[in-house]
């Protein structure tokens, strides 16, 4: 099998392409722009396999997209690529409505065309699989209540908003067109090569640092948290088994609130890396409450028993266990993150 993987050099991108490559050992083929949170060395590990092939291409390029579909002929794809940071959507939403919503027609509209290309057995075999967000849904006022895959839309950002407008593309093409699709929406996920502006990364490198540790609010934010090859295993199971027009919810069972988050990765931290900077008694004593960001969203919650049901999918990783992996990762990978927050990992793209 061949898959094209669109923004595979982001987060949960080369998670997913590290699992196709190792696990299931087929063929991708890496459609990446590399804006800033593009990183090819988290794909070192698979970078020189025969596997694996790299194409720098804009998902609103529609020639380029097209010449990738013709070039490379995949039999799925995998579409990840998306801005994602809800506070840089506050800030600029134009990069969201372009990458969201017109990098997803563009997708759509050249996988239409090759599909309807395709010799019969080719054509029942293809797949476009939309990875979103628990995020359109708005958000959970209540503790009991979850998101399920009916549950009705009401996006309070401008990222969750274009990630909705996404979605409804993508099942529009299916209703209208037939284009063969599944959607997925997953919770907050976390784990190793999540870039430093998302809390989990940004609390660990502030608090190594000696830096405040800023918490929207009161840090009563409740997320459902999902270990990021947790989710790539999902993301798998859904591409080799899901059922065409379907959606299938992607959750970690891990409700926690911010404030909760942050003062587990500070106890980590404690055990870990008890070597402190100068006059620092706790990691906790870095804890600094912050103005809250608009139309914050209360609590997100993943009903995930349909594709566990279905699929027979499950969570390996408990939060504790995925975050202690996740903050000992961080300990032991600084020339990753390292290069980062200098912009070296910049250095070695044309055109940069």
């Amino acid at each position: 099998m061949k898959v094209l993987v669109t923004g595979g050099a982001g987060f949960i991108g080369s998670a997913v392409i590290r699992h196709i490559i190792v696990e299931k050992q087929y063929h991708v083929v890496n459609l990446d722009k590399l804006t800033y949170a593009g990183n090819l060395d988290s794909l070192l590990d698979v970078s020189e396999d025969p596997l694996y092939i790299f194409e720098r291409v804009d998902i609103c390029n529609i020639d380029e997209v097209k010449r990738v579909f013709n070039e490379h002929k995949p039999d799925k794809v995998m579409h990840l690529a998306a801005e994602s940071h809800v506070d840089r959507s506050i800030d600029g939403p134009a990069a969201f409505i372009e990458t969201n919503m017109l990098g997803t027609y563009t997708m759509l509209e050249a996988a239409r065309e090759y599909w309807m290309g395709l010799d019969s057995l080719s054509k029942a075999g293809f797949m476009f699989h939309h990875i979103s967000t628990d995020e359109v849904y708005g958000d959970l006022h209540g503790t009991e209540d979850l998101f399920t895959e009916t549950t009705p839309y009401a996006p309070s950002s401008p990222y969750s908003a274009s990630k909705a407008g996404s979605d409804h593309l993508v099942r529009a093409w299916y209703r209208t067109y037939g284009l063969p699709v599944v959607v997925t929406n997953c919770s907050n996920n976390y784990g190793p090569y999540h870039f430093p502006e998302k809390l989990i990364p940004h609390v660990i490198l502030n608090a190594i640092h000696g830096k405040p540790l800023p918490i929207y609010g009161d840090g009563l934010q409740i997320r459902d948290w999902l270990y990021v090859e947790d989710h790539a295993k999902a993301l798998l199971a859904v591409l080799c088994e899901g059922k065409l027009g379907e959606t299938y919810n992607v959750g970690g069972h891990n409700e926690k609130t911010n404030l909760k988050v942050v003062e587990t990765i500070c106890d980590l931290l404690e055990e870990l890396s008890p070597q402190k900077p100068d006059d620092l008694g706790l990691y906790r004593d870095l804890i600094t409450f912050v103005n809250d960001r608009p139309g914050h969203d209360v609590r997100y919650a993943i009903d995930a028993s349909k594709i566990e049901s279905e699929l027979g999918w499950v969570p390996e990783e408990t939060f504790e266990s995925g975050l202690r992996k996740t903050v000992q990762w961080y300990l032991d990978n600084r020339e990753w993150w390292g290069r980062i927050l200098t912009g070296e990992y910049k250095l070695d793209r044309v055109g940069d």
